[in-house]
This record gives C-alpha cells, structure tokens and sequence, in this order.
C-alpha cells in the first residue's frame, strides 16, 4: 500500500509540472475572473473554476493540466470527424481531463468527467511535436475531451507545428470565449469539427450553457478562413425532432455556408444518459432533412459502411471519396475537383498529380477550394 504521505508528494510533483500560469483572466478585487471560456468562472483565492482545471493561487490564475495527457494516439483525421480536410492522412491526437460542460450522454466520460488524477503525464509541446513527426503524422488534433481547458498547451503547440509543416485541429463544443479562439487562430489552427448539440432549449436543458455562443463561433472561424465542420449527436428524445434537425440545417446553411460538411452521428447509452441507441431509420431521415435545406454535404457516423460515409459529387454525382471504417479506400479528387465534371469541391486537399493514387505535394493548410 502506498502510503498517503507517498501520494501527496506524488500529486505534488506532477502538478508542479502541470501547473503553469493560465493566459486569459481579468482581476475583480481579490477574485480573478477567468476568461478561456464562456462560463467566465469568477474565482476566489484558493478556488477552483467550474471545469476544475482553473485555479486562483494567490491573485495569479493558473492551468493544471498544462501538458496533463489523459490519452495520446495517432489516428484518421476522419476520426475527428474531418471529411474534407486532408483525407487519408493521420493526426498524432492527445486529449487531457475534464470538461467545461456536463453533458450526461457524454461519450468521452472516463476523462472529460475527472480531475487531472495523479497518472496524468507530462508531455511537453516539443516533445509532442517531435513524436508526430516521428510517427509519420501530418497533423496535430487536440480531441477527446474538451480542448479549450489546455489552452495554452495548444497555443505553443500549434506554433511549433505549423513551423514544422504539420497542419493543426480542433474538436470542441464550442463554448470558448472570443478571445481564446483568437488566440488559437492566430497560432495557427487550421481546421476544427465544432459540435452543435440542438437547438437553445435542449443545449440550455441537459447542459446548461448558450448554444448561441457555439454558432458565433463557427461564425467567427469561417470569417477567419479556419476549415469547419459540424457534428450533431442525434440522440433520441433529446434533439432528433424534425423541427430541432431543420433549425440546425437551416442555420448551417445560412450562417455557415451550405458547403460546410455536417455529420450526424448516432448515439449510445453512456455515462449518466440510458435512452436507447439512435435507429439507422432516424440517422436517415435527419440526413434527408439536412439535404432538404441545401446542403450539400451531409454524413452518417457511427454506422459503418453506410452510404452516407463518402463523398459524392453534388454536380455529378460521381464517388470522389470512399471510405471504410475510418480509413480511405479510394480518393479521386485531384486538385479538390471531380475528375468527371470539374466540380470544385470546397475542403483543404492534397495537390497532386494525375499519376498518383494517394498522397502528393501538400497544400498549404489555408488554401481551401470552394
């Protein structure tokens, strides 16, 4: 048995290299406000901020889990999901602890719901860096539980991989400040899925946050150039009404742009949430919406094999991107457009020539064709 003295110093160790000053916070009196993302936690000495990852010490606000990997692999960007954004290729993806929201369906419980625990490593952004490169990856994804509790992780990350050559992404819930997305924009964030979980009333309801916030800053990443798509976990009885679905589709299109891909996933039972899984039937009938409203590209995840996992023409139709599972079987897209009838596909693609099948020369990561 290790003893409690043991543990303390363990714990102290490990968040003396995790703890580092936090980037975003404003001073009210003896309290600190912090400012990475919209809960705008006011904290007094000593105290945590609703994520748990926010600390006052002593009139400084700092991170915890700066560096804090809860889980680190090399994956498909499709798995993020990412469908129009370099296919094919592999981002070495790290994810830390804990989250800014308390969804109770969340899928990512084991470490979105914990407090950086004691087996929390330390991986430095160089260090991550250099293993990306070791692995062959082509990016960097920042993933798994809400990225914008490691902020300033990501900052320094993002600067050493885009003067690497690597490209940089994002899977988030979108509850950022703008003043945090700012940030890593200008650091260099290349591309990022956002997740918008329905309409105001059930976002408010399971929870408790704005969703307006989510769709100002998919707004403000379009404005910037940043290559966005959108996730929606249809979930039975929360959001998988016609109406919710529509609303969604509708606001993509017109806010967004209806070429900005939406996935529609389904969902299972997790964490504290028993409702049974999406039916195939649903998934189908919210992409029939989704393309009602005009747009032109719509997906189907966590369905395997389904149709709606590839790329198809919206001029043409012709099959540019197959998928299975999570890998590519075949892209025919050259320079971004169909080879059948020209059609420029909006995404961030490979150049490459007419000889090669899979790879090439990469684009610079803002070059989009659209």
């Amino acid at each position: 048995m290790r003893s409690q003295e043991t543990e303390k110093r363990d714990r102290a160790r490990i968040l003396g290299s995790t703890t580092r000053p936090a980037l975003l916070f404003e001073t009210v009196g003896e309290r600190i406000r912090c400012l990475t993302c919209e809960r705008r936690c006011l904290l007094p000495r000593g105290g945590l901020g609703w994520c748990r990852t926010r600390r006052n010490d002593d009139g400084t606000l700092v991170t915890l889990t700066y560096g804090a990997i809860a889980s680190l692999s090399a994956n498909p960007i499709e798995k993020k999901p990412l469908y129009h954004f370099y296919p094919g290729t592999v981002a070495l993806t790290v994810g830390s602890w804990s989250c800014n929201l308390d969804c109770p369906w969340c899928q990512n419980w084991e470490i979105s719901k914990q407090v950086p625990p004691m087996r929390s490593e330390f991986l430095s952004p160089e260090a991550f860096v250099a293993l990306a490169r070791r692995r062959g990856c082509r990016g960097t994804s920042i993933s798994l539980n809400e990225p914008t509790l490691s902020l300033e992780w990501s900052l320094e990350v993002f600067r050493l991989a885009r003067a690497d050559g690597l490209y940089n992404t994002f899977v988030t819930n979108g509850y950022l400040t703008e003043a945090a997305l700012e940030e890593l924009i200008r650091a260099g964030l290349d591309a990022a899925n956002v997740d918008i979980k329905g309409d105001a009333a059930s976002v408010q309801r399971y929870c408790g946050v704005d969703v307006e916030v989510v769709w100002r800053n998919c707004r403000q990443m379009r404005t910037a150039g940043v290559w966005l798509e959108v996730t929606t976990l249809v979930i039975p009885t929360v959001n998988d009404h016609e109406e919710t679905l529509r609303a969604i589709a509708r606001r993509i299109a017109r806010e967004l742009g209806e070429e900005v891909p939406w996935h529609l996933t389904a969902y299972f039972p997790a964490y504290r949430f028993h409702a049974p899984p999406t039916p195939l039937s649903m998934l189908e009938g919210a992409w029939r919406i989704a393309r009602e409203e005009g747009l032109r590209f719509v997906y189907l995840g966590n369905v395997p094999d389904h149709p709606a996992r590839h790329t198809d023409c919206p001029s043409c139709g012709g099959r540019l991107v197959e998928r299975h599972g999570l890998s590519v079987r075949k892209n025919r897209l050259r320079n971004g457009k169909c080879p059948d009838c020209g059609e420029a596909i909006p995404g961030v693609w490979e150049v490459r020539s007419d000889s090669s099948a899979s790879g090439g020369i990469p684009r610079r990561p803002d070059e989009h064709s659209s």
